[in-house]
């Protein structure tokens, strides 16, 4: 069975491969919104679920042949698998230029967009995800041929070796592969694996393989459990660990930094560890029988809550790093994890005995609780519960298992110990938000938004990320490309609320101005930094639009005098690089009106970060300029179509209404209008410096998010990219 476990290795690789890169250029076509995130997500398990099912009762047709024939469809199924990287992200942009350039999504709302666009990501990657989840059953069916010893827990044989090709799957892309090769150059090395894949399958299945097997007897070489409820612990475990995983990143992306690496931690760990579990299991099932298993059912609700431990910033170890935060994760998720990982296989073997068929239906039913998970989570749980009860109300039915299996094994002073510990860890424990006693705190489905401070000092926080602070820079943002503007501007847009400071600027000018929000509970708060925010919003020359800023865009048909981008921070966020990439600011040009002026804002970032977004500007807007802030950090890119004439700060100031001028100079109070351009216009940068600091740095392009993925050049800056 060697060789069954290095080619689910290679297979699970590859899936995850194709899962990391899929989601990220869906999001970069469709929008990177929650609701398109969990589409591809439950596109991709749906497929898993179906393929399983499906692969189950196709492969019955096959009892009676050799070893040979399910090989063969099975290499047969790991070429169409290979053909996927080709053919998906081929789909996927074919739907979104068929959805631009048709002109019916300017008439459609957010629901219709998110439905059609929806329906191209199922005919995109549903089919290849089929044949994913089929890739069980058929290896399943070869094994029962070849060796009918052992072949009732074939299943979870083949679960380890998937899944520890998985947490590979995870690990080397984000760490290593996108970075130096871009997602399509990554996409093509698991074309290769699973392209030979498919070919030393087929070579393995003309090995002698010439005598054929009888069906099993219903029941033969299975331990019968009660199936009913077998089904519904499948169901429950999938639901419950893949809704946790999504709490899990809300929970530890302040201790991880970058959302990038972030969630490939936090997925490898879960990997990792239900890698191990499952590993356990294949020990175990060798010296254990009956029903001694339930007794790993009574901790899991309390080990559900362990994240609740170590997400405490109380705890001491230090957050100043992604080395110690995944640490934290780390302890938080392990012990769950690796429990999953042993239950799961051991409840699919129980039901399946072997045979393909139930295994797919079996693998089907947990599959079908991990697509309903991250939907429960992100659009139930978390706006509604947060963090914390978020995951007791998870942990509920995992303590009903727990309390059911403790009864059947006359164990209920460990039941109530687990209950009496659980009782604790969620009173003696503290959330992050905790850290700021005086807040504001509002949960949607995108995100956990915490405002707080008094005064200038005022914070605002998005999944425990600062977004902003109150400056000036914010200010010129909106009143930079505004003055610049030769001919005064009649209506305005900002991509990103954060605290409302651009929008507010934009709007004493007295234009028309459209601003751009990914997060709803952002907007809500513009009177907690704006006193007169509220009556600002309801002025009928403000147009608050909740939605990705891209997408936005794509759906427009509005023409602006000015457009004004600050990508939210940190800079390493997918929702930043699709927001400093080449496809961006060619969606940029189409929306500005002759002579109209773009205004993007880089708060800083290593030589290549800055080569690459100064690279992308450079090839979509022939005229470019580039200004430092006036608090000497960040810089104020100006882009346009036609040239860029630069008035003296006399004539910048006499440009302004006297509203502007007034907001201007609001937090500037020894500073005159004129002494603030002055300053600005001293700090003119050529785009040629940014581009000297890596001339190699390719522009950022949706392909390759240069700002994005970065830790093989912070460990070496001369690595080549």
């Amino acid at each position: 069975m060697t060789s069954f476990s290095i080619f689910f290795f290679i297979s699970g690789f590859c899936s995850l491969v194709y899962e990391v890169v899929w989601l990220r250029l869906g999001m970069a076509k469709f929008g990177i919104t929650t609701p398109m995130v969990s589409i591809v997500l439950s596109v991709f398990m749906a497929g898993l679920g179906l393929g399983s099912w499906a692969g189950g009762l196709f492969i019955r047709r096959f009892d009676r042949s050799s070893a040979a024939t399910p090989l063969r469809l099975y290499s047969l199924i790991e070429l169409l698998i290979g053909l996927s990287g080709v053919v998906a992200p081929f789909t996927i942009e074919a739907g979104y230029r068929s959805l631009a350039s048709s002109g019916a999504a300017l008439a459609w709302n957010s629901s219709s967009y998110y439905l059609v666009s929806g329906g191209w990501i199922i005919l995109a990657l549903l089919p290849w995800c089929t044949c994913m989840g089929a890739t069980f059953p058929f290896a399943m069916a070869a094994i029962r041929k070849l060796s009918r010893a052992g072949s009732e827990h074939s299943f979870s044989y083949l679960y380890l070796a998937n899944v520890l090709g998985a947490v590979l799957g995870t690990l080397l892309p984000a760490f290593f592969f996108i970075e130096l090769l871009g997602f399509r150059g990554t996409l093509r090395i698991a074309i290769a694996l699973n392209c030979t894949l498919a070919l030393a399958v087929f070579i393995f299945s003309f090995r002698s393989f010439d005598s054929t097997s009888e069906p099993a007897a219903a029941g033969e070489a299975r331990q019968i459990t009660p199936e009913r409820g077998s089904l519904w612990l499948l169901f429950t475990t999938g639901l419950a660990s893949m809704a946790m995983e999504v709490i899990w990143i809300r929970q530890f992306t302040v201790y991880l930094g970058n959302v990038v690496y972030a969630f490939a931690i936090i997925l490898a760990i879960y990997l990792t560890a239900t890698f191990l579990g499952s590993r356990v299991y294949r020990k175990w099932i060798t010296s254990h029988v009956g029903n001694s298993f339930n007794a790993a059912w009574i901790p899991l609700g309390l080990v559900a809550l362990s994240p609740l431990l170590f997400a405490d910033p109380r705890i001491p170890i230090p957050e100043s790093s992604l080395g110690f935060g995944a640490v934290r994760a780390a302890l938080g998720i392990a012990l769950f994890s690796g429990l999953i990982g042993f239950l799961t296989p051991m409840l699919v073997d129980r039901w399946s005995g072997g045979d393909p068929d139930r295994a797919g239906a079996g693998y089907a039913i947990n599959v079908v609780g991990c697509i309903l998970g991250p939907l429960v989570a992100g659009f139930w749980i978390l706006p509604w519960a947060g963090e914390r009860w978020g995951l007791c109300l998870l942990s509920l039915p995992l303590f009903a298992i727990g309390f059911v299996s403790a009864r059947r094994l006359r164990s209920n002073v460990s039941f109530g110990t687990t209950i009496l510990a659980a009782f604790l860890l969620v009173l003696l424990t503290k959330d992050y938000g905790t850290k700021f006693p005086d807040r504001i705190e509002l949960r949607d489905h995108t995100a956990t938004v915490i405002a707080t401070g008094e005064g200038m000092n005022r914070r605002l926080l998005v999944n425990g990320t600062g977004m902003t602070k109150l400056t000036t820079i914010t200010k010129m943002m909106a009143h930079l490309p505004l003055t610049f503007h030769e001919k005064p501007a009649s209506n305005g847009l900002v991509i990103c609320f954060g605290m409302g400071t651009s929008f507010r600027s934009m709007m004493s000018w007295g234009i028309n101005v459209t601003v751009v929000e990914l997060v709803p509970s952002v907007p809500k708060l513009f009177g907690y930094f704006h006193p007169d925010g509220p009556e600002l919003m309801r002025s009928p020359r403000a147009h608050v639009v909740i939605d990705d800023g891209r997408r936005f865009l794509e759906r427009s048909s509005e023409q602006f005098d000015v457009i004004a981008a600050d990508p939210p921070p940190p800079i390493g966020a997918p929702t930043s690089s699709l927001l400093y990439s080449e496809e961006f600011y060619a969606i940029i040009k189409r929306h500005l009106r002759p002579n109209g002026i773009a205004q993007v804002w880089c708060p800083g970032g290593d030589a290549a970060t800055m080569s690459a977004i100064t690279n992308s500007l450079r090839r979509a807007f022939p005229y470019l300029r580039a200004y430092e802030s006036i608090e000497g950090w960040g810089v104020h890119f100006l882009a346009s179509m036609q040239p860029i004439q630069v008035p003296t700060p006399a004539e910048l100031a006499h440009r302004m209404p006297p509203e502007a001028a007034k907001d201007l100079i609001e937090w500037e109070s020894d500073w005159t209008v004129e002494d603030i351009f002055d300053d600005l216009l001293e700090s003119v940068k050529h785009p040629r410096d940014f581009l000297a600091g890596d001339p190699a740095a390719p522009p950022i392009q949706d392909d390759r998010p240069v700002n994005e993925y970065f830790l093989l050049r912070s460990l070496d800056p001369k690595l080549p990219i």
